[in-house]
Order: C-alpha cells, then sequence, then structure tokens
C-alpha cells in the first residue's frame, strides 16, 4: 500500500542563507534525536558545475507505543526503554548558478515495515531578478527561498507471506501432483497479528507514520529557522558555536569529540600532550 503526503512553504531568506542552514541543521534545538551526521560523497560535477552529497544521519527516536503493540520487539529493534536507533540516507544535488536544491532522504531500517521516501525541490523565490551579490549574511533577507515536500510512505508488511503462497499455487499449477502423493499439511498456526488482517496493520502504520511525517516537518522547519537567525546575527561562527551547545545539551557535555579536542589543551609537566583515559582504565 502507498499512500502520498506534500506540502509547501517559503522562507525569508534568501537561497544560498537556506542551503548552507540545510547542511548544517543537524543539531539544533528542535532536533535533539539525531546523533551524528557523517558525509559519505561530495563531488562538483565539471560540466554541470553541481555539487553532490550523499550523506549519512544516526538518529535514535522513541518508537510510538501503539507501533511497540502491534509488532513484537524483535521485528523493531527497540531498546527496553522503546527507543530505537535508524540511519536515514539523504542525497542532494544543488545548483548555485540556476538557484536551485534537490533533497532525498529514505530510511534504511525497517523498510519492511514502512518506507518513508521524503523529497524536496527548493527554489530561489524571485527569479525574475538577479541573485544578490556580496556577502552571504549581509544579503540573507534580501531574498526568499520557495520549497515543496512531498513524503511518499510504502508499507510492504505481508508481502513476503503473499508472495510465497502465490509462488506455491504457481508450482502447483505447474507441476499437478495427483491426491494419492500429498500429504496433509498441518493447521497454520496463529501468530500475533491473527485477530489483525495484513491490510489493517498497513493502514495504521501508514496512517501513523503520515502523523508522525507531519509533525516532523513543523519542527524542521522550526530548526531551519533556527540556524538561520544564528547564521544572520553571528555569521558561520554563531552556527558553529549554537551546534556545539546543541550537542552537548542533547548528549552530555563529555562527547568523544570534546575528549580529542581537549587533549590537545591539556599538557602534563614536561610539555607533552596529556592522553585522556577511559572510565575503567588507570592513570
Amino acid at each position: 500500500m502507498v499512500k502520498f503526503f506534500e506540502s509547501s512553504f517559503t522562507y525569508d531568506y534568501s537561497f544560498p542563507a537556506v542551503t548552507l542552514a540545510y547542511f548544517l541543521r543537524y543539531p539544533n534545538p528542535l532536533a535533539h534525536h539525531v546523533f551524528s551526521t557523517d558525509v559519505i560523497d561530495r563531488h562538483l560535477d565539471p560540466i554541470s558545475q553541481r555539487l553532490h552529497t550523499t550523506r549519512l544521519h544516526e538518529k535514535r527516536s522513541r518508537i510510538p507505543l501503539t507501533v511497540v503493540k502491534l509488532l513484537p520487539k524483535g521485528i523493531l529493534g527497540a531498546n527496553s526503554d522503546g527507543t530505537a536507533k535508524s540511519f536515514v540516507l539523504e542525497k542532494s544535488v544543488v545548483d548555485a548558478r540556476e538557484g536551485w536544491m534537490e533533497t532525498e532522504t529514505r530510511n534504511l531500517e525497517w523498510t519492511g515495515i514502512l518506507s518513508v521516501i521524503e523529497k524536496q525541490a527548493y527554489r530561489r523565490g524571485d527569479t525574475e531578478q538577479p541573485p544578490a551579490r556580496g556577502s552571504l549574511v549581509e544579503h540573507a533577507k534580501d531574498e526568499t527561498t520557495d520549497v515543496i515536500t512531498s513524503v511518499t510512505f510504502v508499507s510492504r508488511l505481508g508481502q513476503a507471506r503473499a508472495l510465497g503462497k502465490r509462488r506455491k499455487l504457481d508450482a502447483a499449477a505447474t507441476n499437478p501432483v495427483s491426491p494419492s502423493d500429498m500429504e496433509e499439511e498441518p493447521p497454520p498456526k496463529r501468530g500475533f497479528l491473527a485477530s489483525w488482517s495484513t491490510a489493517s496493520v498497513q493502514r495504521t502504520i501508514e496512517v501513523m507514520g503520515m502523523r508522525r511525517t507531519r509533525e516532523a516537518l513543523v519542527k524542521s522547519k522550526e530548526g531551519m529557522n533556527v540556524v538561520l537567525e544564528r547564521l544572520l546575527h553571528g555569521g558561520l561562527v554563531g552556527v558553529l558555536e549554537g551546534m556545539r551547545r546543541d550537542h552537548e545539551n542533547a548528549f552530555g557535555p563529555d562527547v568523544p569529540w570534546k575528549r580529542t579536542w581537549q587533549q590537545g589543551r591539556d599538557n602534563n609537566t614536561d610539555g607533552k600532550p596529556r592522553l585522556h583515559h577511559g572510565p575503567f582504565e588507570e592513570d
């Protein structure tokens, strides 16, 4: 089954500012569930002059209680507190000369239950006027940027079982077996979804996915606006400083990257860098 959702929005910031904020949007005060972001590939097409980027986001979020009740934890991979780790693949193409960016994100976990594919198209608002020249921060509010978001939900729950039954029927039609050679099959076991039809579970999961996506899009816009405000008032340094604070607020001050950074600041009496040991190691 497939469900589709679309929305549009306009940022009161220039296209260069919005695209920069997009790549620096994690972490922010409204996205504490995003644990890390890694760039897998980035290259500039020498012919089209378009920037292609592939990134991987690691997210940690709480699974809705309704889904936990519908499906066993073994399928979801949830912890005892209902949280689970998941990965999202993001691909983007930016054309700075024409003033557009297209992105696509999709979940890599739980695809057998629900696949969520989000596509966004960013466009410079006033295409009749030439883009502003000069400092990105100075002209951040001189233009607008339009974005159209479309999300597709696909639930494949139960399709593997249906495909297996279809193959058996096709095989039986191709190679018929005489009644004397047929063995009586045991009655099918009733599983955890015995009282639910596959279609009912699919609809429930898709509706819940759409509702959570609507809520996530609102938070995503607010988070982007936070990053844009930091860029407007503090420049790139203000954005990076805000990212550092948000990461510490979400995961604590003693995060691995900070311990590594501090190694260059703490010295022994002999002037050599002091290495920080783990919690179970002795000095």
